[in-house]
């Protein structure tokens, strides 16, 4: 199978969803996506949010498809380790 554009706009990825305030007090909205760290999107409204992080995660995608980077898709994602439990 060709893993494109359309086959990673399509993976079930995992969603952060949050609010949190502008440098002016303004509440705003965002999505991160858990397998990629440097996506975020923000919006003014959850709803807006929702609507339209996928326009900025394809061109995510666009630019590490094109660049040959690495796509760590949703079941390839390793937790990483409850360092607080492990470390007495």
């Amino acid at each position: 199978m060709e893993k494109d554009i359309n086959y990673y706009l399509n993976l079930n990825w995992t969603l952060i969803e949050g609010e949190d305030l502008d440098f002016e007090g303004k509440t705003y909205y965002y999505i991160e996506i858990k397998e990629i760290p440097s996506f975020v999107f923000c919006a003014k409204t959850p709803e807006k949010a929702r609507e339209n992080y996928k326009q900025q995660l394809k061109l995510t995608l666009t630019v590490m498809l094109e660049s040959g980077e690495h796509i760590v898709e949703p079941d390839e994602f390793e937790e990483e380790p409850d360092w607080e439990s492990l470390c007495p």
